[in-house]
Order: structure tokens, then C-alpha cells, then sequence
């Protein structure tokens, strides 16, 4: 156990010294110019620092007069002038120019019927084609607009300049100069006197850290760059710039008063400390890199790091997609060298423990790759399938498949031929597109061409796709939350698109899985229901049939006893018999399996023997009858046992459902070759919201179940109707419950 650990910890050393030893001299390598000089002011980065402060000598102080200067120096050549008249065309051009501008908006003004805005217009136009015409009657109205056109071309030169005062203080800050134009024996200094001997005064070794003078063998005299401070792409051309070629002499010196806080000063003070650990950094680098050379020598490192156990399962990664990884992890490893050889500029511990944990951890995966992948290319020529499993191989397999389905691919595509069309034509002007786009590089004049047909076609084109995408990404949500039985809001149907169409195909699909699942759950709620209800009125007669039969065992029972006992059973077993009976008829109603025997019936007459059945019910109910039909008779062609029974179930519900001393309505009319008969009553119980669970079977409007009936007569009423292709409807408004029959009638 303690040589495997061993072992582990020597591999961990090898790797971090040889990815320090990288580092290390990687640094050495990249980094000599800077740190090999021992002043700070030798290096490239002060020398740069030192152009950049000349840089805004020349910008603030040297290149160009004063604003006010500048100004009184403008002049206006007739050139200018010329070129300003006639930039837009002659006199004639340019007055039909700007009536072409205005007349389609005073068109549309005058046809808004308002005046004041075409009145508006009117005298815009009218302004603007004096004033071209003043400028072709005198020069002075052109040549003043050319002098405020380069006055404000100065102002902004010196906005712009300003923007960088800033930064020229801040060299000022760090950097004292005293410059002398040999020429014109101007001085440039930001000393508080332009004195010479002043200046040798100040400017000298015992005040500066540095000091570079003008003239000497090396640099000669400073001469300013030639090249504008402010570039003309800045939009600041043609302004009066002094002699940019003027020789100067003098002192540039740093500061030894300069802040620390200033970043020039902030560098010199860090370059020393910097240029010690690169040393260290380099050396350790070197020694390290030699020490993972030495240890990896003696105990084999190569094998040690990628056991051969490991070859058979790296073996399965695919060949070409080990090539890419491996390729991934050594620009990794060249990018982190890279870092990590700049080191040196922070100093920070934890900083560099990340970076050398990083590159050891990039740099060991590296390099086990490396030595599995030249295993493989030593077998590469041995195992002829090797390029069959790659996903290159792969890819040109199924090309020949994919060829082979081209032509079905095409003919799919235009199944539905207007889609084929348009996903065609738009992949034909993205792809003229692309062509367009690549002539642009070789010959610019195609730009001409192609910024309109961008502008027209591509940009339209592009909104239509975007547009279109996430039309289509809503409709798979929408499309997916429905297969995970999630319902969300219905899609809008945008347009007559084929996506329009499939999401209106969406919308309708989930409609019916919702109606589905409201129906099935329905249909079980109804069906625990029914079973419920059957079970109890089929058990409460049998169980008292049960009970008397019992007591009737009894001997000792008097004669009225047994008489009454028996009655009840009688009246049970009728009962039994009634719901049973309804029950064998619900069910060949539901089924279809019954027939009718039709003939010419008076409905008038057929609906008062049912209320006659009812007269003493009637009666003793307390419930007043308000019966409206023709005077004449009226015919239909229907089975009237079975319409009699239809009337005799309702009119028996209005019997026992209605509230006492309230009356209930029959209304018989003839309408459109068809008779309408409704019945109207007040309910004594609270009905049920769903109209459509009354015609279920053994449904009552009494929910205790506490009055007689099968709970069956407004089902069996139903279905004999709709056997007679009628319609029998309910309609509930409060307490009020209303039943409409509506049949043909018979021809006449």
C-alpha cells in the first residue's frame, strides 16, 4: 500500500516539475528583451511611454495655433464656392430637386384636408428654394456657409482634442521637459519658468530618476511625427497644421516628486521586484525542467503515466475524434504555457498555484493522450477497420444512403407543393446571398448591387424566417406539452402558412384529448355512480322483502300482522320488479335493439290519456295542471306505447319533483312541419348545475334518493326519442325545470 502511494506522489512531482520547467523556460524565451535590462527606463514599455508624452507635446502645444488663430486664418477660394453651388446639380436641378421632395407630402397633406400642415410645407419649400437661388445670385451667402462649416470643423477638432487632456496631464504629472524650436527659438516647457538656465536648474540628476536630452549621438534632435494627432477618418481634415518637420532641442526628465499613485510611476516602482522573479521564475524553470528529465529517465515515466490496461478502452474512442481531442488539449496546453509565462507580472501566490495546478493537470492529460494515440497510429496499419469506426467513416457510409434517398427526399419536400415551393425559393436567395457576398471581396462594385437587394429581400427575408421559427418552436411546445398531457393556452392562427394550418390542426387535436379525458373521467364518475344507485334501490326493496319473509316464520304472528307483512312484500316485490324492468329497458334502449311500431298518432290525444292516468295523483298533489294545445288534432308517425311512456315518466317526475302549490305547464305548438311539446314545473329539490347528468341513468333531481322511482325515466324518454330522431332537451333556471319535445310531424 505504501509503494502504490509512493508511486502516486513521484508521478504528482513529475508532473508539476515538468510543467513548471515548461513555464520556466517558455518565460526565459519570450520574455528576454524587457527583463534583461536593469533600468526600468531601458525598457521598450517607458520608451513607449516616452513617444506617447511627445505624442500630446505635439497635440496641445505644437501642431496646430490657437482656436482663435485658426479661425481668423480660414479662407474661402472660388473653388469652394463653386463646388458647394454646384455640388447638387445647377439651379434648374436643384429647385426641381426639392419641389420633388415636398409635393407627394403637401399632396398628402391637402388630401388629409389639412391645410395648416400643407401650408407648413408650403413654406419650407418655398424658403429652401430661395435660399439656392441667393446662392446663385451671390457668392457671399456660400462662402459664409463654408466659414461656419470650418469653424465648427475646429471647434470640434478641439473637443476632441480636450477629450484627452486628461491623459497629457497625467504625464505631466510624472514627466518634467523644457523643448526649444531651433528654428523659430520657440519654447515648450510645463515648468513654472521658460527660462534655460531655469530649467538646467531643475532638470538635472539630483531632482530626476531619468533624464533624456536633445541633441545627443543616439537620438539626435526630436522631430515630431508628421502624422496628424487626430487621423482624418476622425472626420478633421484640411485644418492649417505648423511645420511638422521643425527640429527641436532640450530636457524630457521623470520626476523624483512624481506621485506613486501615477501608473508610470507604479510600473518603474513593481519593474524591479518583476525582474527579480523572472530571474528566479527562469532559473527554478530550468532546473526543474531538468530534475523532470532526470527522475522520468529513472523510473519510466511513459509507462507509469499510461498503463497498457488502459490502451484496449481508449482504443474504442473513434480515431479521428481521439486526433481532435488531443489537437483541443495541446492548443490548451500552448495557450496556458503562454499565460504562465508572463508570470512573473503577478505576484500573487494563489494566482500562481492556479495557473501551475491548471497547466499540470492540461499538460499530464496531454501528454497520456499522446503516448495512446502513437500506440494507435503504430497499429493503424493492422486494423483495416479502424477507419470504418471513425465518425468520418461513418459520415461517408451513409452518404451512399443518403444518395440513394435523395430523390425520395425531393419528392417528399413537394408533397405539399406550396411548401416545397417557398422553403425552395428561400433557400435560392439565401444562397445567391452567399454568392453576392463573396463577389463583394473580390470586386467592391458589387456592394452597389448588393445593399438594395439586402435592404428589399434579405432583411424582409430574415424577419419572414425569424418570424416563422418561432412560430414553429411554439407550435413543438404547445405540441410537446401535449404529449406530456399538459394543455396550454391554443395557438394563434397567424396567416393561411401551412404552420397556421398545423397549429390550428393542434388546437383542435388537444380540443379533442381534452373532451376525451372530460368524457372518460365523466364516463367513470358516472359509471361509480350508476353502480352506487343501482345498488341501492335494487338493495332497499329486496332488504325489506328479506325482513317481512323473516317475521313471516313467526308463528305467534296475529292474522293483521301477517296480512300487513304480506302486503308489504307484495308492494316491495312490485317495486323490485319496476326498477328491474326499467333497467332491461334502459339497457336494450342504449344498445339499439328494439323496435318500433309506427302509425299515425294524435299527440294531443296520446298526451291527455297520460294526464288522465295521473288525475287523482294530480289531485292529491296540490299541484294545478295548465294544459295549451290546438283545437285540432295533431299527427305524427311514431310507436304511441312507446311516446306514451315517454309522457307518462315526465309528467310522473312533475308529480313527485314539484314544489306544493305551484303549477306546472304543457304547451303543445306546431312549428316548421314539427311539434314542440314543453313541459314546465318549479323543482322542490336544488338541481344540479350539469343539465347533461339528468339524463343519466338513476340520476333523480331527489339526491337522498328518499322518493320513489328508477331514476331511469328521463334516460328511457331520451332514448325512445332519439329512436324517433326527435330531440328531447332540458333546460334549468334556478327552480324552474323545463323538458321540450320536439318530433316531425306527419305529412300531410
Amino acid at each position: 500500500m505504501d509503494t502504490k502511494w509512493k508511486n502516486k506522489f513521484i508521478i504528482i512531482v513529475w508532473f508539476v516539475l515538468f510543467a513548471f520547467g515548461v513555464s520556466g523556460v517558455t518565460s526565459a524565451l519570450l520574455n528576454d528583451n524587457d527583463y534583461y535590462q536593469r533600468d526600468y527606463f531601458k525598457t521598450e514599455q517607458f520608451q513607449s511611454e516616452l513617444e506617447s508624452l511627445t505624442e500630446y507635446i505635439k497635440a496641445f502645444e505644437i501642431e496646430y495655433p490657437s482656436k482663435e488663430e485658426m479661425k481668423k486664418a480660414i479662407t474661402v477660394s472660388k473653388d469652394e464656392i463653386e463646388q458647394q453651388r454646384y455640388h447638387a446639380g445647377n439651379l434648374t436641378e436643384q429647385i426641381r430637386d426639392i419641389e420633388m421632395q415636398y409635393q407627394p407630402r403637401i399632396d398628402d397633406a391637402k388630401a388629409n384636408k389639412n391645410e395648416k400642415i400643407a401650408d407648413i410645407y408650403i413654406t419650407e419649400r418655398d424658403q429652401k428654394i430661395d435660399e439656392i437661388t441667393k446662392n446663385f445670385e451671390s457668392d457671399e451667402s456660400i462662402k459664409n456657409s463654408i466659414l461656419q462649416e470650418k469653424e465648427e470643423n475646429i471647434d470640434e477638432y478641439f473637443k476632441l482634442l480636450e477629450s484627452y487632456r486628461q491623459d497629457y496631464e497625467m504625464y505631466q504629472e510624472v514627466f518634467v521637459y523644457y523643448l526649444k524650436n531651433t528654428k523659430t527659438g520657440q519654447i515648450h516647457t510645463n515648468l513654472l519658468s521658460k527660462d534655460g538656465k531655469s530649467a538646467g536648474q531643475t532638470i538635472n540628476e539630483e531632482n530626476m530618476y531619468y533624464i533624456e536630452s536633445y541633441p545627443t549621438k543616439e537620438n539626435g534632435y526630436l522631430v515630431f511625427n508628421d502624422e496628424p494627432f487626430l487621423r482624418e477618418d476622425e472626420g478633421l481634415i484640411d485644418l492649417p497644421r505648423t511645420n511638422g518637420n521643425d527640429r527641436y532641442e532640450g530636457k524630457i526628465g521623470v520626476s523624483k516628486n512624481a506621485p506613486f499613485t501615477n501608473i508610470i510611476m507604479q510600473n518603474y516602482d513593481n519593474y524591479d521586484n518583476q525582474r527579480i522573479f523572472y530571474w528566479i521564475y527562469t532559473i527554478a524553470g530550468i532546473l526543474a525542467l531538468a530534475a523532470s528529465g532526470l527522475i522520468g529517465k529513472r523510473i519510466a515515466i511513459l509507462q507509469i503515466i499510461a498503463p497498457s490496461k488502459w490502451q484496449s478502452k481508449y482504443n474504442h474512442i473513434p480515431f479521428d475524434i481521439a486526433l481532435i481531442v488531443q489537437g483541443i488539449f495541446v492548443i490548451a496546453s500552448i495557450a496556458l504555457i503562454d499565460s504562465t509565462s508572463y508570470i512573473y507580472s503577478n505576484i500573487y501566490i494563489d494566482d500562481i498555484i492556479i495557473q501551475l495546478v491548471s497547466l499540470t493537470i492540461i499538460i499530464g492529460l496531454t501528454m497520456v493522450q499522446a503516448i495512446y494515440l502513437y500506440n494507435r497510429f503504430k497499429t493503424i496499419r493492422s486494423d483495416k477497420g479502424v477507419w470504418q469506426k471513425t465518425v468520418i467513416g461513418r459520415v461517408l457510409t451513409r452518404i451512399k444512403k443518403f444518395f440513394t434517398g435523395i430523390a425520395n427526399m425531393f419528392r417528399n419536400a413537394f408533397l405539399n407543393f406550396r411548401v416545397g415551393t417557398q422553403a425552395f425559393l428561400i433557400l435560392t436567395v439565401v444562397f445567391l446571398f452567399g454568392i453576392l457576398t463573396a463577389l463583394i471581396f473580390i470586386d467592391e462594385l458589387f456592394l452597389a448591387l448588393y445593399i438594395p437587394a439586402a435592404l428589399l429581400i434579405g432583411i424582409p427575408l430574415l424577419i419572414l424566417i425569424i418570424k416563422r421559427t418561432g412560430y414553429f418552436n411554439q407550435i413543438l411546445l404547445n405540441a410537446h406539452a401535449l404529449a406530456n398531457g399538459e394543455f396550454k393556452s391554443d395557438l394563434p392562427i397567424i396567416g393561411k402558412s401551412v404552420f397556421a394550418k398545423l397549429a390550428g390542426d393542434l388546437n383542435q387535436m388537444k380540443f379533442g384529448v381534452k373532451t376525451s379525458q372530460n368524457a372518460q373521467a365523466k364516463s367513470e364518475r358516472l359509471k361509480t355512480e350508476l353502480i352506487t344507485n343501482v345498488s341501492h334501490d335494487l338493495r332497499t326493496p329486496l332488504t325489506s322483502i328479506i325482513t317481512y319473509s323473516q317475521l313471516l316464520k313467526n308463528q305467534a304472528l296475529s292474522e293483521d300482522e301477517r296480512n300487513s307483512y304480506i302486503e308489504i312484500i307484495d308492494r316491495k316485490s312490485k317495486r323490485l320488479k319496476v326498477l328491474i324492468d326499467d333497467l332491461f329497458e334502459a339497457s336494450k334502449m342504449a344498445s339499439g335493439a328494439i323496435e318500433l311500431n309506427k302509425a299515425q298518432v294524435d299527440l294531443v290525444q296520446l298526451l291527455q290519456q297520460s294526464l288522465a292516468e295521473y288525475n287523482e295523483t294530480i289531485e292529491d298533489s296540490q299541484i294545478q295542471f295548465r294544459v295549451s294545445n290546438p283545437d285540432n288534432p295533431v299527427y305524427a308517425f311514431v310507436d304511441g306505447q312507446k311516446l306514451w311512456r315517454v309522457f307518462d315518466n315526465i309528467i310522473g317526475n312533475i308529480v313527485k319533483y314539484s314544489l306544493e302549490h305551484t303549477r306546472a305547464f304543457i304547451d303543445v305548438k306546431e312549428e316548421n312541419h314539427q311539434v314542440n311539446i314543453t313541459f314546465k314545473n318549479i323543482s322542490k329539490y336544488e338541481l344540479s348545475e350539469n343539465i347533461d347528468e339528468l339524463f343519466e341513468r338513476f340520476k333523480r333531481g331527489d339526491e337522498s334518493r328518499h322518493t320513489d322511482g328508477s331514476g331511469l325515466g328521463l334516460a328511457i324518454a331520451k332514448s325512445i326519442i332519439d329512436l324517433h330522431e326527435g330531440t328531447l332537451d332540458i333546460d334549468v333556471d334556478g327552480d324552474l325545470f323545463k323538458v321540450t319535445v320536439v318530433l316531425d310531424l306527419l305529412d300531410k
